[in-house]
């Protein structure tokens, strides 16, 4: 008999909690069939229809759906991907069915509600938790998936109560995009990254703004992305989420960071509420540092080059500020996006050794390269690194240089954590116009968290 097996992808920072939740009870107990969900009009309709999964009988060859979400050019680069991967497999076809980023999770629930679970689906962290508790992901362990050159703070964002649900496609880390032209022009030395404070940051950020006068900033608003307070966090030994699902910080602690974007705002050195509100929606290209009017941001890394772009100039990779200044570093790597195996395979051989291929291929990386982030795999990485863009090259070399500095991964996000990127963002702007203080965005903070979490 054949089988689907289908693969997920992302591409994006948009979370959608009624997809994980709108399907109703997941139903486990049916095994992974052939039939799958229809396609939509902007999807494959003949390999990826139900039909394409049927038994190819005295052939032997087992069919497989892999399955992701992503722009045409990654559907694109991922059929080149399938067509290798059938190259070296003989007797393993690839079904590809994709479809974009805001119909995936309703289309991954729907599926799994009705018991025809993607064989191989692509993850993001904060539904991770929701699948591997729910059963429908299998431990990639006991699938003899080899992880040896996977860093293993990497493994531990996707291992959940002892099992690996997830192996990252690949690795970012969330840290601060700088513009040297802007240093200069405003007469400010770069800061040295691995000792700068955090008070250092809100000193440089306000001397950049009082050089370069109106309309030029030293660092663009931050708070509507609570990855920026887990580096801060782990770096006074707490974190957002603790082992156990629960809260991992102080309301102590989150006041303090607030307050820190209170101060950079009331001081000049970042814009005010309705600059910053207008700025984030605009994106990298209209971001202080894609218009040339702000020296920092905190970005991921693999959005430098598309800052670079739109600079029109080169930018740089910083640490965060903090990182030698208490008892531990704060920074980590975090998975782009995790490749996980249905636990109701019929095919848990062809899965694992596909998720196998996309991951520890040098072949498979060079296709690849960044787009599913930096190969998390630290050989392929490297052994690609001469084809990346000089911009990612960086991210690549910054990502390296780090390494032996960043202690451990943060827990995997619980049930509900889909929810607190839009609760981060709702209330960082009631900070930014003063309709909440620090010490109030906090306790709603940390109140509105419990509640998405089942705290």
């Amino acid at each position: 008999m054949t089988s689907s097996i289908r693969f997920a992808g992302r591409a994006g920072l948009a979370w959608r909690t009624s997809a994980v939740l709108g399907a109703g009870v997941l139903a486990l107990a049916a095994c992974n069939g052939d039939s799958g969900a229809a396609p939509a009009d902007d999807e494959p309709t003949s390999e990826g229809s139900s039909s394409a999964a049927a038994d190819n009988g005295d052939t032997g060859n087992v069919e497989i759906r892999f399955s992701w979400w992503g722009s045409d050019d990654r559907h694109t680069l991922t059929q080149e991907v399938i067509d290798l991967f059938e190259e070296k497999n003989p007797g393993i076809t690839v079904v590809p069915d994709y479809t974009d980023w805001g119909g995936y999770w309703d289309k991954l629930a729907t599926t799994v509600a009705g018991g025809d679970t993607p064989d191989v689906m692509t993850q993001e962290e904060r539904y991770l938790t929701d699948y591997a508790n729910r059963g429908v992901v299998a431990d990639l362990a006991e699938l003899g998936l080899d992880t040896s050159m996977v860093d293993e703070s990497v493994l531990t964002s996707g291992t959940i109560d002892g099992k690996l649900a997830g192996v990252a496609t690949g690795i970012n880390a969330y840290t601060i995009v700088a513009d040297p032209q802007m240093f200069e022009d405003a007469g400010v030395e770069m800061p040295d990254d691995e000792t700068w404070t955090w008070d250092d940051f809100k000193q440089i950020s306000q001397e950049i703004s009082d050089a370069l006068g109106d309309g030029m900033y030293g660092v663009q608003d931050y708070g509507g992305n609570e990855a920026g307070f887990n580096i801060y966090a782990r770096q006074h030994g707490e974190s957002l989420y603790a082992e156990d699902g629960t809260l991992g910080y102080s309301d102590a602690t989150l006041e303090s960071w607030w307050q820190d974007l209170v101060d950079l705002r009331e001081s000049g050195a970042m814009p005010d509420g309705s600059r910053s509100v207008e700025i984030a929606e605009g994106g990298p290209e209209q971001s202080l540092l894609g218009t040339n009017s702000g020296a920092m941001g905190f970005w991921w890394t693999n959005q430098l080059s598309a800052i670079s772009s739109a600079a029109g100039r080169d930018l740089v990779l910083l640490r965060p500020p903090g990182e030698s200044e208490f008892d531990r570093t704060g920074l980590y790597y975090k998975p782009a996006m995790f490749y996980s195996v249905s636990a109701t395979t019929e095919h848990p051989e062809e899965s694992a050794k596909f998720v196998d291929f996309l991951i520890n291929d040098p072949e498979a990386g060079a296709l690849i390269l960044s787009d599913r982030g930096l190969n998390a795999n630290t050989e392929v990485r490297e052994s690609v690194s001469a084809q990346l863009d000089p911009l990612e090259q960086q991210a690549a070399e910054f990502l390296a240089d780090v390494a032996d500095e960043i202690v451990d991964g943060p827990p995997a996000p619980p049930n509900g954590a889909a929810d607190v990127p839009e609760i981060t963002g709702r209330i960082n702007e009631q900070v930014l116009f003063d309709t909440l203080s620090a010490a109030d965005a906090a306790a709603q903070f940390t109140s509105e968290a419990n509640a998405a979490i089942g705290q």
